[in-house]
């Protein structure tokens, strides 16, 4: 794989964000510009035509690596997500105009065009750093036997699984539970996928079982993001073997939960969360409610043009900094680093969730008086720390820490299967959202911690050897 990439080319997945910068006169024009930009950079990226994509595999065999999952939710959330707010803001709903003499409130309108600008911005350097530190094939130390791999990933979901449960019941550890939580979905699912195309009943019973377990476990979770993942993944890992089945059954079923999903979380959250409901029921009552086509929402709008994208947050803390509240500087990066502390070392340590809380209300995103949570996403943060400078720096060091975690991986644990499909991918799914400062801090440090942890627990088996 050609590696030689000159800064030219990276200069044009900027070409939208500047093009767009220079039309800001016009916010229609503008946004529509930086909207479709990103669009424009998963073009030159998911072809090759900024840099070579690795050659180790095909395509269908790598997309769990940064340039195409991490990329395709994290910027596809982020930037593509916004254009039924951006229609809202415009009159439509439905994308049909609700009234002919309605007129967009033009500092609504400039304010959204020029998030979109910072989106498109933070897509391109984000994945400029992701282009920068990807190189493939990784020269791997260690190999494990191919033979016994899916008794092996097997093995380490239903580990982790139970160590996940054990760890919730010792004080300051329990973010190494959701860790492992995390990681032992992964790795059933792909332990699924391997046991399917092999035929072996046996295997994919037990891995079902598994599944089954972690889908219900998102089902009474009351958000829709795992529910979704679960569908998504276990597509994405059965893509190499059953391409033509996947696309003409996952892709529907996707887009048919982002239609029943808004009513089965409304309901299901209505029961569990307010009424007293057991989860069970709750879960079961949801579900009925969103198979019957009398009580699916109608009003789904809503939830795609003010919950699906946080574009409406972005605009509150746009138009709050600098004019009311000055940018943090490198206030943000300190308290993230504080943050790392395990709760064990640090009893009296500051609560997290209280700390980013403060920029929220500073903002005048959220008042202190409600009971909400409505904590930054990492492209806002950038920009509270230092406008469009901090998202430029910011989103570059999101993409190459991520790429260079995920080369990491399949260094230590003997190439792409075992390194990314399931350790990257099982112990970092935080670079899919880019949360806030401080919790992508402690996630990311205390998640290379485990994966060295796993690492040297392998080694010290003897299921991986050197080479």
């Amino acid at each position: 794989m050609d590696n030689r990439t000159s800064i030219e080319q990276y200069l044009i997945l900027f070409a939208p964000w500047v093009l767009a910068s220079l039309l800001k006169d016009n916010a229609v024009l503008s946004y529509f510009i930086a909207w479709a930009g990103s669009f424009f950079i998963f073009y030159l990226t998911l072809t090759g035509k900024i840099k070579a994509l690795p050659e180790d595999r095909n395509i269908a065999g790598q997309l769990m690596r940064p340039i195409f999952l991490v990329q395709f939710i994290f910027a596809g959330y982020m930037c593509c997500t916004t254009l039924f707010y951006f229609f809202d803001v415009l009159g439509y709903v439905d994308f049909r105009k609700m009234d002919g003499f309605y007129f967009a409130d033009p500092e609504k309108l400039r304010l959204t065009a020029q998030c979109q600008r910072y989106y498109c911005l933070a897509h391109a350097s984000f994945v400029t750093g992701i282009l920068v530190f990807m190189r493939y094939p990784v020269v791997q130390k260690y190999s494990y036997n191919p033979a016994a791999l899916t008794r092996l990933i097997f093995a380490i979901a239903l580990i982790t699984l139970s160590l996940s449960y054990l760890l919730l019941y010792i004080g300051g550890l329990s973010q190494f539970s959701h860790q492992l939580n995390t990681l032992s979905f992964i790795a059933g699912t792909l332990a699924l996928a391997f046991a399917v195309p092999q035929r072996k009943t046996w295997s994919i019973i037990a891995c079902l079982v598994i599944y089954g377990f972690n889908f219900y476990q998102a089902l009474i979770s009351g958000f829709k993001e795992p529910i979704i993942l679960s569908i998504l993944i276990l597509g994405i890992f059965l893509y190499p073997a059953y391409k033509k089945t996947v696309a003409t059954t996952f892709i529907p079923l996707l887009f048919m939960l982002f239609i029943l999903l808004p009513t089965y979380n409304r309901v299901f959250r209505q029961h569990a969360w307010s009424d007293n409901v057991s989860a069970d029921e709750a879960s079961q009552l949801a579900l009925e409610s969103a198979l019957n086509e009398e009580e699916v929402d109608t009003d789904n709008w809503s939830f795609f043009a003010y919950r699906l994208s946080e574009i409406d947050m972005f605009t509150k803390y746009v138009q709050s900094t600098p004019t009311h509240v000055n940018y943090y500087g490198f206030e943000l990066v300190k308290q993230s680093l504080s943050s790392i502390i395990p709760r064990i070392f640090w009893p009296s340590k500051p609560i997290t969730e209280q700390i980013v809380m403060e920029r929220v209300y500073n903002a005048g995103v959220a008042s202190r008086r409600s009971n909400v949570s409505a904590k930054p996403a990492f492209v806002v943060d950038a920009y509270l720390s230092a406008g469009t400078a901090g998202i430029f720096i910011c989103l570059f060091i999101y993409g190459a820490v991520c790429q260079l975690i995920a080369t990491k991986a399949e260094e230590l644990f003997g190439g792409y299967v075992l390194g990314t499909a399931l350790v990257f991918t099982g112990l970092f799914q935080v670079f899919w959202r880019g949360q806030s400062f401080e919790f992508l801090f402690n996630t990311v440090c205390w998640s290379y911690v485990t994966m060295y942890i796993i690492f040297w627990i392998l080694r010290f088996t003897q299921i991986l050897k050197p080479q």
